[in-house]
């Protein structure tokens, strides 16, 4: 079994960095996420005593007080730190610029779907899974799409 410092990747991509003892987690370790996320923890026996969360941006999440996309503030954390953008130039997600889906695709926060196949790849354009009938309908209800018309600037006469 595994003992003392190293590191274990998941299945999933995730890796684990830290204390290992008897196989499991155990001391201070922290498991960094293929989408950017971080959790460093306090562990025993395989399960985290304390710890805390980071996003890709760098926000901390905070299970009290937690003030970020609340109902009253629903600015970007990008946003947060660098200002609005001025009126008329929206910004549709955390990233700036938004990553650029594949035509016909959505973008379903942990990768792309295309509703013909109903298969979602991570970013990296890699199999994640099938997505049920649940998970379709949600996406194609909430999601962003990619553009599938053009739009061009039409003077005023």
């Amino acid at each position: 079994r595994m003992e003392g410092r190293g590191s274990y990747t998941l299945p999933t991509g995730t890796e684990y960095r830290g204390a290992l003892r008897d196989g499991v987690f155990d001391g201070e370790g922290e498991l960094l996420f293929p989408n950017g996320g971080r959790y460093r923890a306090l562990w025993h026996r395989g399960v985290p005593a304390q710890g805390k969360y980071t996003f890709a941006d760098g926000l901390e999440y905070a299970d009290k007080k937690w003030h970020y996309c609340d109902g009253y503030d629903r600015r970007f954390y990008t946003e947060i730190c660098s200002g609005l953008k001025p009126a008329g130039i929206s910004q549709l997600t955390n990233l700036d610029p938004p990553r650029k889906i594949p035509k016909g695709c959505y973008d379903c926060g942990d990768g792309f779907y295309n509703p013909d196949t109903r298969v979602i790849v991570d970013y990296k354009l890699r199999f994640l899974r099938n997505a049920d009938d649940d998970e379709h309908e949600w996406i194609i209800r909430t999601c962003r799409k990619a553009w599938d018309e053009t739009t061009e600037h039409k003077p005023k006469p």
